[in-house]
């Protein structure tokens, strides 16, 4: 089991060394993605996808695109033998695009990669710290006309997403959040759902899963206003040095069409300065776990009851 996890987390790395080392060979010869497509008798959506490293690629077809602009042999077979990596699958292939969508794919494969994480969210629990009710709440509420096994499913990739947080190899990456304070007065419609999720939030914090800090409403207006949500992820060195050079940090942001993956310096730059600010601007851990307190006592008062974490029900699904 291990030895599967190692593999499933490293794969991604590679795919997206190789995309970029052939986007460089593609740009050092002068070639467009349209001109390398039509060469090649393949969509650009497909040839953007490779360079992103959205998807892995076949050995040959490494070799047509070497041999189109024109690389060095030497250079072309090690590309071609970085291409044998990229075959490795992820436990989030078993899922069709309803589940996960395509633009998510990659997401989720550079979480599993990633070292460091870290999230900023304005409206909702990300779904790395969602709780059962909470979670079918979110989905339901995004995906209206998903039937009740479309949900049961949607739920189960979203918990075996979780399982990144607690696996033993390679280690679990450092997750650190943001939540606008917005987050936790939020209504969900199952009953107890949000108590549920408060208590998971405090349990996260004290396990040590996650580093989660709240941005107080009072913290005013701030730099992440014009952003929305993202996240940043950040790479570990490669374990032996023929690797090469880390991957660069990359910065996710999506909406209700796609996603934008941004790994340009000054990209990165840009969404550091909004994270210090927002670093700033939030409460520390321990004031954080006051606040989500508070606002468990307040629904407690006006709710008349309140169960502890370990009693909440789970999802109503059957």
């Amino acid at each position: 089991m291990e030895i599967q996890n190692a593999e499933r987390a490293s794969s991604t790395v590679p795919r997206r060394q190789l995309g970029r080392f052939l986007r460089q060979q593609r740009e050092a010869n002068g070639r467009t993605i349209k001109e390398t497509a039509e060469h090649l008798d393949c969509s650009v959506q497909k040839l953007w996808r490779i360079e992103k490293g959205a998807v892995p690629v076949r050995g040959p077809e490494v070799k047509a695109l070497c041999d189109f602009y024109g690389t060095d042999p030497e250079i072309a077979e090690a590309l071609v033998g970085l291409a044998r990596e990229t075959r490795a699958r992820g436990w989030w292939q078993s899922y069709d695009d309803l589940v996960m969508p395509d633009s998510f794919v990659l997401h989720v494969a550079l979480e599993e990669a990633a070292g460091r994480i870290r999230v900023f969210e304005p409206q909702l629990v990300p779904g790395l710290l969602q709780a059962p009710a909470y979670m079918e709440g979110v989905i339901r509420g995004g995906g209206p006309h998903l039937d009740d096994d479309a949900v049961k499913a949607a739920m189960r990739s979203r918990q075996e997403r979780q399982g990144l947080l607690s696996r033993h190899f390679p280690p679990p990456p450092r997750l650190e959040v943001i939540l606008s304070e917005a987050v936790l007065l939020v209504s969900a419609t199952t009953p107890g759902a949000m108590q549920q999720q408060l208590w998971h939030l405090l349990k996260a914090n004290e396990e040590g899963k996650a580093i989660i800090r709240v941005l107080p409403l009072s913290a005013g207006l701030h730099r992440a206003c014009g952003t929305g949500k993202f996240a940043i992820l950040e790479f570990p060195a490669p374990a032996t040095r023929d690797r090469g050079s880390p991957e660069p940090p990359t910065v996710y942001s999506d909406s209700l069409t796609g996603a934008l993956y941004l790994d340009k310096p000054q990209e990165i730059e840009a969404y550091e300065r909004v994270w210090t600010d927002l670093d700033t601007r939030s409460l520390p851990v321990a004031g954080s776990n006051a606040l989500i307190s508070e606002v468990m006592r307040e629904r407690h008062d006006l709710a008349g009851t309140v169960r502890p974490f370990a009693s909440e029900p789970g999802p109503r699904l059957t």
